[in-house]
């Protein structure tokens, strides 16, 4: 008579009872799940933001306060009347600055302060517009004040005093220019901070310095001597971008030094989602909402394009404001960089001592 088969015995202490909840968190966290998990929904975040913030800026432009000059007196009923039917038309208020005379108004226009010159003259209006200071601006104003003209039986010619350049009808060149510097700017920190994690703080700014004085150089070539598309003050246009590249390439390795690996976000929310569509490249701040009009203006892209655009198109009236929100960026995430040095995750002091020896 056989022996009866014998049952498993039951599973006896610790080796029994199956991992702990505290265990199997533990285990979850040390392993890379956890941050591939994280990415699954800042990827899906960062996708419906990125195209909220374009389409919310761009998609559907609206006038708000838009500065031009009045030459002449409109006080006529019949000026008054086509005043009132333009603020109508393009739903917005016109901010009117009165000037004399059609040369200091000229001026007003080469400094950027205003977007149009309307003179009365001759039982009709003149309305000069600069399509450099803003395409989208300039197409509004022109096709309202046509339209209110026809209506109003007020005759209308318009002419179009800073053209943009043939090779750049929509005036989108600029815009994209910049975006590429600040995109590969930081892009470029970001490949620092993977492939040559091993430098040491000089060397990372020093390593910064040169590709976007390279990077710089070869988007001005690049647009310019091969495509012919925009003609650009070289020199200057190659440094602006150069200028812009070590801005965001070092805004990251701030943000690097702070957060570590996460630090894309910061990086690319400043820089993408809220400062390229405030920039002004692609619709000009009077059609942009307010608030972003003005944060635009202090960050580094908006800083890039307003500099690249003054540079190309108003030699001889361009600002320092541009320049000063790209330095003062760069100084206070080089400065936060330096001081905090020792928490930023590369140098060879961190390394292990078999990468830092290998051969």
């Amino acid at each position: 008579m056989s022996a009866p088969d014998l049952e498993p015995s039951a599973p006896h202490g610790a080796h029994g009872r199956p991992p702990a909840r505290g265990d199997r968190w533990a285990a979850f966290k040390a392993s890379p799940y956890l941050p591939a998990v994280v990415l699954l929904f800042i990827i899906a975040a960062a996708a419906g933001l990125f195209a909220g913030s374009y389409t919310y800026a761009m998609a559907n432009p609206t006038p708000r306060n838009i500065p031009v000059a009045a030459v002449g007196r409109f006080d006529t009923p019949r000026d008054k009347v086509f005043l009132d039917r333009l603020e109508a038309a393009l739903n917005t208020s016109l901010v009117l600055h009165e000037y004399t005379n059609g040369a200091d108004a000229r001026t007003a226009l080469e400094e950027q302060k205003i977007f149009a010159v309307l003179r009365s003259e001759n039982g009709g209006v003149g309305l000069d517009v600069a399509s450099a200071s803003g395409a989208s601006v300039a197409q509004l104003l022109t096709e309202s004040t046509l339209k209110v003209g026809q209506a109003t039986h007020v005759p209308v010619k318009v002419t179009d005093v800073k053209p943009l350049q043939r090779g750049d009808p929509r005036g989108l060149a600029l815009f994209y220019i910049s975006l590429a510097a600040v995109i590969v700017g930081f892009v470029g920190a970001i490949q620092l901070s993977v492939h040559a994690k091993a430098l040491q703080p000089l060397e990372r700014i020093g390593f910064t310095i040169a590709y976007s004085l390279l990077g710089g150089f070869a988007i001005a070539a690049v647009v310019d001597w091969l495509l012919g598309s925009v003609d650009l003050p070289f020199v200057q246009s190659w440094l602006i971008l150069a200028f812009t590249m070590l801005t965001t390439g070092m805004v990251f390795t701030m943000f690097n030094t702070l957060i570590g690996r996460w630090a894309m976000l910061p990086t690319w929310g400043l820089m993408v989602m809220l400062g390229n569509p405030s920039s002004g490249g692609a619709v000009s701040w009077p059609l942009l909402p307010s608030v972003l009009g003005f944060i635009g203006r202090w960050l580094p892209p908006g800083a890039s394009v307003n500099a690249q655009h003054a540079a190309v198109y108003y030699q001889g009236h361009q600002r320092v404001f541009p320049y000063l929100v790209l330095a003062g960026w760069l100084l206070v995430s080089s400065t936060v960089f330096w001081v905090w040095r020792h928490r930023h995750p590369g140098g060879r002091d961190r390394m292990p001592q078999h990468a830092v020896t290998a051969t």
